[in-house]
């Protein structure tokens, strides 16, 4: 039988594949929706399959590593930290493939100047940069480098919540723009989740550390878990 250490080893490393998986993901579907470029929108699509099925795979091999070795203290932390970090991978999965779902259904340009004014890129850079510090502290189990998203997550809702005046003025001083600030609208909003989604990673990895709960603590500004 595999021994307590191996399959814990085999889980991080599941882990980190999926980590890996789904940030490229979000890279193509950046890379994607810039140059509205079907194609890799389609493959971000097609590899939504693998993140799926790698998913499944980690949550039976973590009820499988608590039904064999009933792990406690930091194993048992592990193995539940990794099961909700899983969770919010998928999810970020999910929203990476939303994303280039509307490049493949909706066929709409965007013009430069309104992706500019509503920090479209800036919102995308923030949150890779943020699932480039939860890899770090991934794989690190570092928490000095997870707590850093905390902050850059007040980027994404900041952008988030100054598109509405945004889409109003746009929309008020011409109407032919309104399909386009709307998609663009429904891009952020899944940018935004996707911001909630790395902070419980980074709050998962603080709480297999330290063994300190962050889930409820007080938030300025109000913000949401992603569901």
């Amino acid at each position: 039988m595999i021994s307590l250490d191996q399959h814990r080893e085999a889980l991080n490393q599941a882990g980190l594949e999926m980590m890996e998986l789904c940030m490229k993901q979000l890279e193509n579907a950046r890379e994607a929706f810039f140059n509205h470029d079907s194609d890799l929108a389609e493959e971000v699509l097609h590899t939504e399959n693998r993140v799926n099925a790698l998913d499944l795979k980690i949550d039976r091999d973590c009820e499988r590593f608590i039904a064999l070795h009933n792990p406690v203290a930091s194993d048992l932390r592990f193995v539940l930290a990794l099961r909700k970090i899983n969770f919010d991978l998928e999810r970020v999965g999910d929203h990476a493939y939303g994303i280039s779902n509307y490049i493949v259904k909706i066929d709409t340009q965007i013009e430069a100047r309104l992706l500019e004014r509503m920090r479209v890129e800036e919102m995308f850079s923030t949150a890779l940069s943020m699932l480039d510090d939860i890899a770090l502290a991934y794989t690190e189990a570092d928490t000095k480098v997870a707590r850093k998203v905390f902050k850059k997550d007040k980027i994404l809702n900041e952008i988030n919540m100054k598109s509405f005046a945004i889409i109003s003025e746009e929309v008020k001083a011409d109407p032919q723009v309104i399909d386009q600030v709307m998609l663009l609208f429904s891009v952020i909003k899944k940018v935004e989740r996707i911001g909630d989604l790395i902070t419980n990673i980074a709050e998962e990895i603080i709480f297999f550390r330290e063994a300190e709960v962050l889930k409820h603590r007080k938030k300025k500004g109000g913000r949401k878990k992603d569901s």
